[in-house]
């Protein structure tokens, strides 16, 4: 069935759909600029099968916080180690995440009454609670 213009969808920012001259145009960066970034692993564009670099949204944002950080003095070692630690980062914040939602999963099967004691109700076998008032 032939699509119609109106069933158009832009790609997402993960397409790798820019060649490297729009790409560095996008970026701010010369062309021969990018390639030492992909040379030095900084940037991963796809690849076509003539071996043409292909590059998406995520990349040129890349390739953007890589000029601004070159620009405030940041070598390139500096970049690396930095975009390194961001991306470690955005792992652990969505570990994080997991991590509450699974919690927030548990509390939910725990009854209100327990939720505020020291131990769970299954956990009490030989539990002794001493009354701290004085008789």
């Amino acid at each position: 069935m032939p699509r119609s213009v109106g069933d158009f969808t832009p790609p997402g920012p993960e397409a790798k759909v820019f060649v490297i001259s729009i790409a560095a145009e996008l970026s701010g960066l010369h062309p021969q600029t990018l390639r030492t970034y992909d040379r030095l692993g900084i940037v991963s564009p796809a690849r076509t099968g003539g071996g043409g670099r292909r590059y998406s949204l995520r990349d040129i944002e890349l390739l953007r916080e890589v000029a601004q950080l070159t620009a405030e003095g940041l070598g390139l070692e500096g970049v690396r180690r930095v975009l390194d630690l961001e991306n470690q980062v955005l792992a652990l914040r969505s570990r994080v995440a997991e991590l509450e939602a699974e919690l927030a999963a548990r509390e939910a099967e725990v009854p209100p009454v327990a939720r505020n004691l020291p131990v769970r109700f299954a956990d009490m076998q030989g539990f002794v609670v001493r009354s701290t008032r004085r008789r």
